[in-house]
């Protein structure tokens, strides 16, 4: 039964607006708030509990979410007709946040597959990689040779999995697109959810398969295997190659037994998509708690989507450990906001029609939301596109705020688990990582359950606490490290989200 405080949720006593739990249509009375509703308010969208004058800043978290473009009524609605960017000074305070970790002994669990030479993954693929778009449909013929019961004899093996991109040539050799795309293709090569690799190239790409090898310190062996498609004779004839180099790979790929390990060794990539005035207050939290549970029993989390931290990122640079890690955080900022630029767009222009749609108003708002993601511990070291992750804690990783770029990059890094969430709904998967996603609010659950992991929109219905929700995900985390599927997994997604940044010209 709703109650006088059900209508809406105030998230901070200082905040101009509160946000709204269910359609409110004119003529209601918010009773916490003495104010009557104007117009109609969609569902997780914003209402001003005051008047607010022209260019006035507008705070939601109490932070800064935009300035009054218009005068604003009380009981009225706050959005884009009346809400625009500003600029205004970031306090970056830096370590201001900073405190001791407490870390739990013994740290829980997870059943995990232990490399010869320590690394732990959570899901046993091989994969195939192209090192050129040229040679991306043998890749997939290869790939598409152990599909059914291919693999009944290997029933320790997750499956064959083609991931190919559209660049490699066309490229300056020396060029950052080129560093980039094998510093991908790299940490792919050694993720430890690959018990063998096969790269494809064609032969006379820009990208030239001993060049990648030597530039990733990789070397061929028994589980890393290289041919091109013009050295072999063809399609046919390079599709018959890999799947003999596969078949090779398959009985070694096939003797792995999962064992008890550390959660210590997981390693979370955290990805928002198709966002919504709920993300910031439901999935982003609760993520965070579960983030924080994870980084308590020493594990890693990577905080990504740059663009999408824009205008909070001083909420991370109190939390980073040094002068070192916060200069590197904000060189990337100042390094986006220059890209942009450049290419004659601006930052503002995230949110996406989608968000705007939801309740998200600048991406001022929609950072300050994004950042949750990544709860409250120290924020340890900062990596660049795709860079291997050494540090264990929480950590930030550049990439673009477009989904599949930006998780490929973290997958690159080291990420054996992607955590999604979505408040508008999501159709995503990342081999050889399992995805898992959160649901923002309860409609959403309902109307697309069969893509979504757990329903996060409890929080929002008060049947369920951010620390309640983020208890439980922890605990799916591990399981689905353990080997359980995901929803993602179920559907057969992670092929066709590869996608590696691409920078510079095409020539």
């Amino acid at each position: 039964m709703l109650t006088k405080t059900s209508f809406t949720i105030r998230l901070h006593p200082a905040d101009d607006v509160v946000i709204a739990r269910q359609q409110l249509v004119s003529g209601t009375v918010l009773l916490d708030e003495k104010v009557t509703i104007s117009g109609l308010i969609p569902p997780g969208h914003k209402v001003a509990t005051h008047a607010i004058a022209v260019g006035e800043p507008v705070k939601r978290y109490n932070q800064i979410i935009g300035f009054a473009k218009r005068p604003i009524g009380p009981g009225e609605h706050v959005h884009l007709h009346n809400l625009a960017m500003g600029d205004f000074a970031r306090d970056y305070a830096v370590g201001a946040d900073v405190k001791p970790t407490q870390f739990v002994e013994p740290a829980a669990t997870f059943m995990g597959i232990v490399r010869p030479d320590g690394r732990v993954a959570t899901r046993n693929y091989i994969g195939i990689l192209s090192t050129v778009n040229c040679s991306a449909t043998v890749a997939h013929g290869i790939a598409d040779a152990f599909k059914g019961e291919a693999l009944a004899q290997f029933p320790n093996v997750d499956g064959v999995v083609a991931l190919t991109h559209g660049s490699g040539c066309g490229m300056d050799v020396q060029g950052e697109s080129m560093q980039v795309l094998r510093r991908t293709l790299g940490g792919y090569a050694r993720h430890a959810n690959f018990a063998g690799v096969l790269i494809v190239g064609l032969g006379c790409e820009a990208n030239q398969i001993n060049a990648l090898l030597g530039a990733e310190s990789l070397k061929e062996g028994p589980l890393l295997h290289t041919f091109s498609i013009q050295d072999t004779g063809g399609t046919g004839k390079s599709i018959a190659r890999g799947v003999a180099m596969v078949s090779e790979m398959l009985p070694h790929a096939n003797q792995v037994t999962r064992e008890s390990v550390s959660a210590s060794h997981l390693v979370l990539g955290l990805q928002c998509g198709g966002s919504d005035g709920y993300s910031g207050i439901t999935a982003n939290p609760a993520l965070g708690a579960a983030v924080d549970r994870l980084v308590k029993h020493g594990g890693t989390a990577i905080l990504s989507e740059t663009p999408e931290i824009y205008g909070a990122e001083h909420l991370l640079t109190r939390r980073a450990v040094s002068k070192e890690v916060a200069d590197k955080l904000i060189g990337r900022i100042k390094w986006w906001e220059e890209y942009t630029a450049r290419n004659k767009g601006e930052m503002n222009n995230n949110p996406s029609p989608g968000n705007k749609a939801g309740g998200l108003t600048t991406i001022l708002e929609k950072s300050l939301g994004a950042v949750a993601k990544g709860g409250t511990t120290n924020l340890v070291a900062v990596y660049e596109y795709a860079e291997p992750v050494t540090a264990r804690g929480f950590v930030y990783m550049d990439t673009p705020g477009y989904d599949p770029v930006s998780a490929t990059g973290q997958v690159a890094g080291g990420a054996n688990m992607i955590c999604f969430t979505t408040g508008r709904g999501s159709a995503y998967g990342c081999s050889p990582s399992p995805s898992l996603k959160l649901a923002t609010n309860t409609a959403l659950w309902n109307r697309q359950e069969e893509d979504i992991d757990i329903n996060c929109g409890e929080i929002v219905d008060g049947a369920a606490s951010v620390d309640e929700i983020g208890e439980r995900f922890f605990r799916m985390i591990l399981d689905t490290a353990s080997g359980k599927k995901s929803k993602s997994e179920l559907h057969g997604y992670g092929q066709n989200e590869f996608v590696p940044w691409y920078l510079g010209a095409v020539m």
